[in-house]
């Protein structure tokens, strides 16, 4: 970003803030958000909390600022509101990773048991989907399932392996867990775990269990190879709790093993704690696909609409309701 566009911040933020008032639309952003555009919603916060406040809108209109499959979860939520994404090519690669034929075709070969998808997904996914999950209720909703279907069901999890490996090793039941993987998450290995923690000595560690490295992390820590206390295996929402704690608790230093925009608003939470990325390459090119022109110019011209089949919307609503009740 230049100089020029820095001095364009405050101006364009105002417009923004203006036109939502005028278009009677609130404004959702993900925390791994450009921290411009963080800073001008009415809400930041990970996907069960922006799901969750997507359908408690009063507003007529939803603007969100993420990527397409969160727009389209606002959307089987509050079918009779405008919902609009700033740029419709941010999609996602853990959504990509499984199309509703391969689903259908697995589902087929396991014929009875409960299909568990993350949020990360597509409407159509979601409308062959049992439950869906966030990486910070996936755990208690399996638990939820085995409570009330019994503890011998047969679940499949999808499409994150490295968060269906997370909550196999947290519940300790197996699962048919699908391969797929977000782009970033995956790259951050315990190669960088190792370099980034030699770097600050006795650091606190959070890791996102999407991460490649959260189920060796969870080895090491079994096995003692890495020591469990500072360990933290917490999705977004918990590591903004942290956050809020860590403040009180005077910790110094916190390696972040998730998207390197997590970092703005666990630093706006916590000034006094040095938030050190446990990969500064771990940026999603397509959650940084959405700008502050790009927001305004969404808001200001109406564009740019995101709206699911009623038929598919209708199918997908139960499993997303499903989540949101279940934290």
């Amino acid at each position: 970003m230049t100089l020029l566009e820095l001095t364009d911040i405050p101006q364009l933020q105002a417009e923004v803030r203006t036109l939502a008032r005028e278009r009677d639309a609130v404004i959702l952003a993900h925390n791994y958000q450009v921290p411009e555009v963080q800073d001008v919603a009415d809400y930041v916060g990970d996907s069960l909390g922006l799901s969750q406040r997507a359908a408690e809108a009063g507003e007529s209109t939803i603007v969100f600022c993420g990527v397409h499959f969160m727009a389209e979860t606002a959307s089987i939520l509050c079918p009779d509101k405008t919902v609009l994404i700033p740029d419709p090519d941010a999609g996602c690669s853990l959504a990509d990773a499984i199309t509703p034929e391969e689903l259908a075709a697995w589902q087929a070969r396991h014929p009875g048991a409960v299909t568990v998808m993350y949020v990360n997904t597509t409407a159509e996914i979601k409308a062959l989907t049992d439950y869906c999950v966030t990486s910070s209720n996936a755990v208690a909703v399996v638990e939820h399932i085995l409570e009330t279907h019994g503890a011998d069901t047969e679940i499949l999890f999808g499409p994150d392996m490295f968060l269906g490996r997370y909550v196999e090793k947290t519940t300790g039941v197996p699962m048919h867990v699908w391969d797929g993987e977000c782009h970033v998450h995956a790259g951050i290995r315990p190669s960088d775990i190792e370099a980034t923690r030699a770097q600050h000595p006795g650091a606190d560690f959070l890791i996102h269990p999407e991460c490649g490295c959260s189920t060796s992390v969870m080895e090491y820590v079994a096995s003692g190879d890495i020591e469990a206390r500072g360990v933290h295996m917490l999705s977004t929402g918990g590591m903004l709790g942290y956050a809020r704690e860590a403040q009180a608790w005077q910790r110094p230093t916190a390696i972040v093993a998730t998207e390197t925009g997590m970092l703005h608003p666990l630093r706006m939470a916590a000034p006094d704690v040095d938030f050190v990325a446990a990969n500064e390459a771990a940026s999603c090119r397509y959650m940084k696909m959405i700008t502050l022109p790009g927001l305004r110019d969404a808001l200001r011209d109406g564009v740019h609409e995101v709206r699911v089949p009623q038929e598919t919307a209708r199918r997908a609503r139960v499993p997303i309701e499903r989540m949101v009740s279940l934290q």
